[in-house]
């Protein structure tokens, strides 16, 4: 069950070239000589099959040649990572993230794609020396919410920079790259590499089957109907059923109606059988970070290292300690990281504290830290594998309810498992449910295939302003003709395809009309209020509004800090009422909101369902109380939300408020308070420049 033939990849037939000390294999070959031709490059390969690589080439060529490249990202971990790789191998290395800004005049500069994005509608003449745009993760294009920054950012660079479009398998990758030919000059080099350099070996495990292969599903079937039918004989445990269930805890046993078996939990005896047969390190994933924890907490006994290890593991943490000058007697979130890598166990998740999610980075590419319940975003570009991969459940919450996740969520996940030069292949193991080994989409999983990406163009305020500004009424009803949806909306009859086109407009230029009902647009283009949310980049319309109504001038710098940060908030629990209307706000609160539902009255009006974000002050009486001095322990317990979220929210607000200072002038009161208000609460385990520097 456990062992999976080694698949070797036949001998190319092309011969190898070296470049600084790599033996480049045929597609990196062919990339190699698509940049050499001055091509576009749109480029999908599998999880550590060698994709940097070409990027590296690119970057080289444009160096040396006098020139500048640019790196993109959708996620800031990823930035920082290859940050710090560019770093070693001794290049001068840029980095805009939004968090941070270093040496943005550096001849190479990694940013995430918003803010390139922002670049090419801010000042286009910034890139008239660069070269090439890599765009890691351009599958990213399929992302409801940010996918259409991808869009944008292809269609409005410059015409003479290049892209190399890097990403995980595309199952329609020659219609997206006829799209990106239909919006770059250049000619494009589409290249496919389907072969992982460590293959994966997908198995499956139920309770009452154990582990199987997908072609024993009939037979796992058989033995659950055997336990479900033993236990339907034994009608007398149903109450102690339902005391286990409410004593367990665990998501999937709390589900009502399933059945639960008695003994060891099913995740217990996989990691048991893990651990028996040396399939160590493993990354567990949970699509819950509460998952997470209670997994670790109770993988404590397993004792993974032994006594070398285990001093290895000390000293390493000392020595991250040491360098990020922290003291983990004063941190309980540290001492507890300690106490489970000590057992050879830790967890990693989005709600952690950004220096705490480091120490464990750091703590599990040593090795030492052999098994790792970590949330989906450990997953996404940054290149920690493991030998073995194990998924908690198939299912997770869509936004709307619980469904089978996609195909390609799974492979970027299970793209984890299978160190490259250490393992002959990958394990893959998904625990399934009752209804899971009757109904989950197996096979869609296990042959490798992936959904097509679809696009989400939809042009924000922000862009329409900026195309407005540049291009006129007319220039914005092109964008959309421009865009990949209208390139995939060609399909069809030409009723069909006509009724798309004009549903695309029409919202369009529902959103024109918006911007003219509140005062951005005119008929000779921007007005004063659009060219000051020009200047703005996120929430620039709510910055705005705040801005003209007055109600930013009267606050001090703690209200300041509050405001910004309530712009971004978001409440993360579903169902729960927001706490904002839970609690009297005050009168610059009430004012700021007012200020904001200004424009959203304005949304409803022309029938916008989403409309804007209103100021969620629910993690206001914490930022208030950190702005004042207050400890990160205080930040938690007021915020009542994890620390994670609180420092990612404070950190995008100092970058708003910069933002809005740059925009007012720091010499005008409100300037000098905003820079006030930044230097309140930039600190501590906020400061993400400090953090950044120190590793």
């Amino acid at each position: 069950m456990w062992d999976a033939a080694r698949v070797r990849s036949p001998a190319s037939q092309s011969p190898p070239t070296v470049w600084k000390g790599y033996t480049l294999n045929e597609f990196q070959v062919e990339a190699a000589r698509a940049i050499e031709a001055g091509r576009n490059v749109l480029l999908a390969a599998p999880t550590g099959a060698g994709k940097t690589l070409v990027a590296e080439y690119a970057i080289d060529r444009a160096v040396l040649a006098g020139r500048r490249a640019i790196y993109t990202s959708p996620i800031k971990a990823l930035s920082n990572q290859k940050f710090r790789d560019f770093k070693q191998a001794g290049m001068r290395i840029g980095l805009m993230t939004g968090d941070l800004t270093l040496d943005a005049d550096a001849p190479i500069v990694i940013m995430t794609t918003e803010i390139f994005r922002n670049a090419v509608f801010e000042d286009p003449t910034r890139f008239d020396d660069t070269d090439f745009v890599i765009f890691d993760e351009v599958h990213f294009v399929d992302d409801k919410d940010r996918g259409t920054v991808w869009e944008e950012s292809l269609i409005f660079a410059p015409p003479h920079v290049r892209f190399v479009c890097l990403s995980a398998t595309i199952a329609n990758l020659q219609e997206f790259g006829g799209w990106i030919r239909s919006v770059r000059q250049q000619e494009l080099a589409v290249i496919e590499h389907t072969r992982r350099p460590v293959p994966l070996a997908h198995r499956l495990f139920h309770q009452d089957a154990g582990v199987f292969q997908l072609a024993q599903r009939p037979k796992a079937i058989q033995f659950h109907e055997r336990a479900a039918a033993r236990d339907q004989r034994h009608g007398n445990r149903t109450g102690r059923r339902e005391r286990e269930r409410s004593r367990w805890g665990d998501k999937r046993e709390r589900g009502q109606g399933r059945r639960i078996a008695f003994g060891p939990r099913p995740y217990v005896l996989l990691l048991d059988e893990v651990q028996h047969r040396q399939l160590l390190p493993a990354l567990y994933f949970c699509f819950s970070r509460k998952e997470c924890e209670i997994k670790a907490e109770r993988s404590m006994g397993r004792r993974l290292l032994d006594r070398v290890e285990r001093h290895r593991m000390q000293a390493m943490f000392d020595e991250v300690c040491a360098r990020f000058e922290l003291q983990p007697d004063q941190d309980p979130g540290l001492r507890g990281i300690l106490g489970r890598a000590l057992q050879g166990v830790g967890y990693h998740h989005a709600g952690m504290l950004p220096i705490h999610k480091e120490v464990v980075e750091r703590l599990f590419t040593s090795g030492l830290l052999k098994l790792l319940f970590t949330t989906e975003t450990f997953a996404l570009g940054i290149n920690m594998p493991a030998r073995t991969v194990v998924f908690d459940l198939l299912r997770k919450f869509d936004g709307v309810q619980m469904d089978y996740m996609k195909s390609r969520d799974y492979l970027q996940m299970a793209g984890r498992a299978g160190r490259q030069g250490l393992d002959k292949s990958g394990l893959v193991i998904a625990i399934l449910e009752d209804e899971d080994l009757l109904e989950a989409p197996l096979s869609r999983y296990h042959s490798g295939k992936v959904e097509p990406i679809t696009s989400r163009f939809n042009l924000s305020y922000s862009t329409v302003l900026n195309l407005y500004d540049r291009l006129g009424g007319k220039g914005l009803l092109d964008a959309y003709d421009k865009s990949f949806a209208a390139y995939q909306a060609q399909t069809g009859s030409a009723a069909a395809r006509a009724k798309k086109r004009n549903a695309a407009r029409a919202a369009l230029l529902a959103r024109v009309q918006i911007l003219r009902d509140a005062g951005y647009l005119g008929d000779e283009g921007l007005l004063p209020r659009g060219k000051l949310a020009q200047r703005i980049n996120g929430y620039e319309i709510q910055a705005t509004e705040l801005l003209w109504s007055g109600v930013l001038d009267k606050m001090d710098l703690h209200q300041l800090a509050c405001t910004f940060t309530a712009l971004i908030h978001e409440e993360r629990r579903r169902g729960a009422e927001p706490r904002a209307h839970r609690r009297t706000l005050g009168p610059l609160m009430q004012e700021a909101g007012e200020a904001v539902r200004r424009f959203v009255a304005i949304e409803l009006l022309q029938g916008v369902e989403q409309t804007i974000k209103e100021p969620d002050w629910g993690i206001a009486a914490a930022v208030d109380a950190w702005s004042r001095g207050a400890s990160v322990d205080d930040l938690e317990r007021l915020a009542h939300s994890d620390a994670g979220d609180v420092v990612r929210t404070l950190r995008m607000a100092i970058q708003m408020m910069r933002q809005v200072r740059m925009t007012v002038g720091s010499k005008e009161q409100l300037g000098a308070r905003l820079e006030e208000a930044v230097v309140a609460i930039n600190r501590d385990v906020v400061d993400a420049k400090r953090q950044f520097e120190l590793g």
